[in-house]
């Protein structure tokens, strides 16, 4: 093979096999990070969704707990005539501005009045006052249609309601896309139109669950794929027709240098590795010339491609400080922060300090590499981040260490944490020492970003104005704490509280006041449960608190120091009017080694707080 020919395979191996792999590889993270982008926007849509489906729930307990209270409702269940039931319950729809009203008793329908679309119901056990079970009372004031604009205004996707196989609203224009399974975004298509569809299961009437699929447009995603990809496939072409160009002159620069061999060899010799030894004929002479050449080129390239390696690596350390900003993954995070900034400015060992709170002290949260030897000239270069709040370098006895502050992007300046790295041997360089502070400052957003991942998280279990837990953490609390109870054989106990009379309290003094003397009926609820128990808002003014590991008793105790607290307040009413005291009536019930369900607790608790209203207010009645 002449020389020519192995310079054209050394360029195709050097050059066109590594570019094209880069372009594969490019590409599809290209496609996955678009992906990613589509899910985690219509994630966030669902989110909105399903939190306005929970709204529309809870707008509806006022109307369950209205019909509830029918009175002519209430002397046909007792007398069990459903035609009279559903008689009243059609004019209480008329009356009352409710969509729909049914009753369950076990799997059977009582009655059902109403609009068949409607969805979002709330939910009652009707239980008379000597113990008589009328059944699941269920009422909504929501429409499919209504719920279905809504969303579609809110969350800016269009919507698809479905119930038992059966569309009851749908925002789309034309044919409604099929609902994909519960779970993931997925891709999904009807006739010329492509989406990008996900679903969520909602409680609805009478057991039947009600399925909301939101679609975004899929066109966007595939766009932005196509125009990066364009943009990569030039950038990289580029590229190659430079490095084409490169290997030609370098080729004819060899052809060229063929005059003076003795003294190119010499310079060769010395390390000089731009002149080329010159060749003539094919005799021995010059073959030992060609291999001098080869020998020339191969160091001279290998130097090009570390330089090249060095290019590349910094664009990826970039790439990954960039990707910082999205991770949701406290540990894993940090843990990413140092390894990258170890392998971009090549440190031996390295961690992250992170404050737990605002005015706390800084804590070792991650390190990778070896400290030993390290630890005394990174603590001083971590120091002076601390006393300037600006990144910093110490060196001492051949060790470098390199510190950059964390700070929050609200502009005070505050310093979260810090990152620190150190190395023996070379002192760190001007490039080595940007790189550094870049990724510190990416590590930094990415840490933002988990803090208010987090908050999200508890806001969306957390009721806003009495900061216990939602109806729905509430709920989640009774099913995990009974299956708990149930696998150990444990008691659990349930305090349910409703604050007397306290419509009064609003129409006298208004709402604000009315929220005053929830927040504060909350606060002292908070202040009497044990860490393990589940103090929640039920809805309107009743609470509750999920018990775990107490029998009867134990709740009892609890119940009376919660009522004795609530008695004792006093609490200022506005323009001086003097002082305002509540009271509240409770009741109680528990869940012996773990037999029974949730649905029966919580009707037993329900029915003895009842029953405490019924015999006087302001007590704790048990249940029986």
């Amino acid at each position: 093979m002449t020389f020519r020919a192995r310079l054209r395979l050394f360029f195709v191996l050097i050059v066109i096999v590594p570019m094209l792999s880069v372009a594969i590889v490019l590409f599809r993270l290209i496609d996955d990070s678009e992906t990613g982008k589509a899910n985690a926007s219509i994630a966030a849509r669902q989110t909105a969704a399903i939190s306005l489906y929970q709204e529309a729930v809870e707008r509806a307990d006022g109307a369950v707990e209205g019909v509830g209270n029918d009175r002519v409702l209430a002397q046909a269940l007792r007398a069990e005539d459903y035609a009279a039931a559903k008689q009243r319950a059609a004019q209480l729809l008329q009356s009352r501005g409710i969509e729909r009203i049914a009753l369950r008793r076990g799997p059977r329908t009582a009655f059902d009045a109403g609009r068949r679309d409607a969805v979002a119901p709330a939910r009652r056990n009707l239980a008379g006052s000597e113990g008589q079970h009328f059944g699941m009372l269920e009422a909504s004031t929501a429409r499919a249609g209504e719920y279905a604009q809504l969303t579609k205004r809110v969350t800016d996707a269009d919507v698809v309601v479905e119930s038992n196989g059966r569309v009851l609203a749908s925002t789309v224009h034309g044919d409604a896309p099929a609902l994909p399974p519960p779970g993931e975004a997925q891709h999904v298509g009807t006739g010329d139109k492509s989406y990008r569809g996900v679903t969520f299961s909602a409680a609805g009437f009478l057991g039947r669950p009600v399925d909301v699929g939101l679609f975004i447009a899929d066109s966007g995603r595939t766009s932005s794929i196509v125009k990066s990809r364009v943009v990569a496939g030039i950038t990289l072409l580029g590229f190659l027709l430079l490095a084409l160009t490169f290997a030609l002159a370098v080729s004819r620069s060899l052809q060229a240098q063929i005059d003076a061999f003795l003294q190119a060899a010499r310079r060769l010799g010395s390390g000089d590795f731009s002149t080329d030894v010159p060749t003539h004929g094919r005799d021995e002479f010059s073959e030992l010339g060609e291999e001098f050449n080869n020998m020339a080129h191969r160091l001279a390239a290998q130097m090009e491609e570390q330089r090249l390696q060095r290019v590349r690596l910094e664009s990826s350390m970039r790439r990954i400080g960039e990707s910082f900003a999205s991770n949701l993954d406290r540990d894993a995070l940090l843990e990413i922060v140092v390894g990258a900034a170890m392998d971009a400015v090549e440190a031996q060992g390295g961690r992250v300090c992170v404050r737990p709170g605002e005015h706390e002290d800084l804590e070792e949260h991650a390190r990778v590499g070896e400290l030993d030897g390290l630890h005394d000239v990174l603590l001083d270069a971590e120091r002076d981040v601390l006393a300037t709040s600006v990144g910093g370098e110490r060196d001492a006895d051949g060790v470098h260490a390199l510190a950059h502050p964390l700070h929050g992007a609200d502009g005070t300046g505050t310093v979260l944490g810090l990152v620190s790295v150190a190395r023996r041997g070379d002192a760190f360089s001007e490039s080595e020492r940007e790189l550094f502070g870049y990724l510190a400052a990416q590590a930094a957003v990415s840490i933002e970003n988990v803090g208010l991942h987090e908050t999200v998280q508890r806001q969306a279990v957390t009721d806003e104005l009495t900061g216990l837990y939602n109806h729905r953490r509430f709920q989640e609390a009774m099913e995990d704490e009974s299956e708990r109870a149930r696998r150990f054989g444990q008691d659990m106990g349930l305090v349910m509280l409703d604050i007397d009379d306290f419509k009064r309290v609003n129409d006298n003094y208004g709402h604000q006041q009315g929220d005053l003397v929830l927040r504060e009926v909350a606060r002292i609820l908070r202040e009497s449960s044990r860490e393990i128990d589940a103090p929640a808002r039920y809805g309107g003014e009743e609470l509750a608190v999920v018990l775990p590991g107490t029998d009867l008793q134990g709740a009892y105790n609890l119940a009376e120091r919660v009522r004795a607290g609530i008695e004792a307040l006093e609490l200022p009413v506005p323009n001086g009017r003097g002082m305002l005291r509540v009271t509240a009536s409770l009741g109680v019930a528990s869940m012996v080694r773990g037999q029974g369900t949730p649905r029966d607790l919580l009707a037993r608790a329900d029915a003895a707080l009842y029953e405490a209203k019924r015999s006087g207010k302001n007590k704790v009645m048990r249940a029986g």
